[in-house]
């Protein structure tokens, strides 16, 4: 499974990066503006420091919601850098993108999910990636890994190449199971994944190794 970090924030990418487990960032227009990112041209730029720091995919939003302004903007974007992954909106004119796009080989990321059969259109229409978001449907009681689980069905049965990317991941256990259902990738904050490291019996044992350690000295 691929692990992604969410965020725009440079700091949590390097950290990230340098755990040596990192495949790629996600990012959208929300989280440019969290870190104060605004504009076109420095957003732009952001995304340059960011595929400068990252070896893998780093999905860029577009902001139009029309079929040529998103050709338009999904170019640009696509020029920047080999690692852009061109991430466009479930909506029909989102989709006719991505159909566009898969044709001329550039990657792309269909966000907004919600659905199975919005997960089926995406891989019909040849997306690199596919994003489901799992927190935001538990916000709303509604099963995030049963939607996960109907797509990796589907995708299965009919051998979709379209990778599907978790996306809203809130916490470790989230990862855990997206890991057990079988999710391609996932994309979550920096203390999400950190949180794997953890476990109170690690810290005993180390506590325990290092004091028998100085016993012996």
């Amino acid at each position: 499974m691929k692990f992604f970090i969410d965020t725009a924030n440079l700091d949590q990418i390097r950290e990230a990066q340098a755990l040596g487990i990192l495949d790629g960032v996600t990012t959208n227009p929300s989280l440019m503006a969290k870190e104060g990112i605004t504009g076109k041209e420095n957003i732009i730029n952001h995304y340059r420091a960011i595929c400068e720091i990252v070896d893998g995919d780093v999905s860029a939003e577009v902001i139009a919601t029309d079929f040529e302004g998103m050709i338009q903007e999904g170019e640009a974007l696509a020029s920047l850098n080999p690692q852009i992954v061109v991430k466009i909106p479930m909506i029909k004119d989102g989709i006719k993108a991505c159909k566009y796009f898969s044709e001329k080989g550039i990657k792309t990321n269909v966000t907004l999910i919600f659905s199975s059969g919005q997960a089926l259109l995406a891989a019909k229409a040849g997306a690199t990636y596919m994003s489901p978001f799992v927190g935001r449907l538990d916000d709303i009681s509604t099963d995030g890994l049963g939607l996960i689980s109907e797509i990796r069905l589907i995708y299965d049965n009919y051998g979709f190449k379209t990778q599907i990317l978790a996306a809203s991941v809130r916490h470790t256990m989230h990862i855990m199971d997206c890991a057990k259902i079988g999710a391609d990738v996932i994309t979550g904050p920096l203390s999400a994944i950190e949180g794997l490291l953890k476990h109170p019996l690690t810290d005993i044992g180390l506590a325990q190794f290092l004091s028998d350690y100085k016993k012996g000295n």
